[in-house]
């Protein structure tokens, strides 16, 4: 059970606040409600109190563990994603797995897009979702670990930057 000003990670929306915990009453049964608003949107979302577990509502991810998912991501910009699949198979698949609580399976969606974005541009909606994933992690990230959002942005595409090309780098 969450209590007020509690940091929690409601999934596909990101960190969140809960303000308060309200009873309403809706077809006669009396509900308890979390009120949550999303740090990154400033949206407020109602989540039952009974239900929170099953639409994935969760505290913040441990400190270590983040760290892991941290240098997970500082470490694997050399790897390579096979693609076989074509973009909207990939922008589903994407989509669905971006909805998990679980910040390792938000990361893994990241970090993929990331690796394509270094060989090819992405499509309109998988530059969308690559936005969406990375707004998830930094956001949780740098709460966890209490940096500065912006500058893990910024770390994270200066590491996953594609290569210089080399006519590019002939000229200069």
């Amino acid at each position: 059970m969450f209590t007020p000003n509690d940091l929690v990670v409601y999934p596909a929306q990101g960190v969140g606040k809960i303000e308060r915990i309200d009873s309403q009453t809706i077809g006669g049964i009396a509900c308890d409600f979390y009120i949550v608003r999303i740090q990154a949107n400033n949206v407020t979302l109602m989540v039952p109190v009974n239900n929170a577990a099953h639409v994935g509502l969760r505290t913040l991810t441990p400190h270590e563990e983040a760290g892991r998912i941290l240098e997970g991501l500082r470490n694997s910009t050399g790897k390579i994603v096979h693609t076989g699949q074509n973009w909207n198979r990939r922008f589903r698949e994407y989509s669905e797995r971006l909805k998990s609580s679980d910040l390792a399976v938000v990361t893994e969606v990241l970090r993929e897009l990331l690796l394509i974005s270094r060989t090819k541009d992405l499509s309109f909606g998988e530059r969308r979702l690559q936005e969406q994933a990375m707004g998830l992690v930094t956001g949780e990230l740098a709460e966890v670990l209490q940096v500065e959002e912006d500058s893990l942005r910024d770390e994270l595409l200066k590491l996953y930057a594609p290569p210089p090309q080399p006519e590019a780098a002939a000229k200069e």
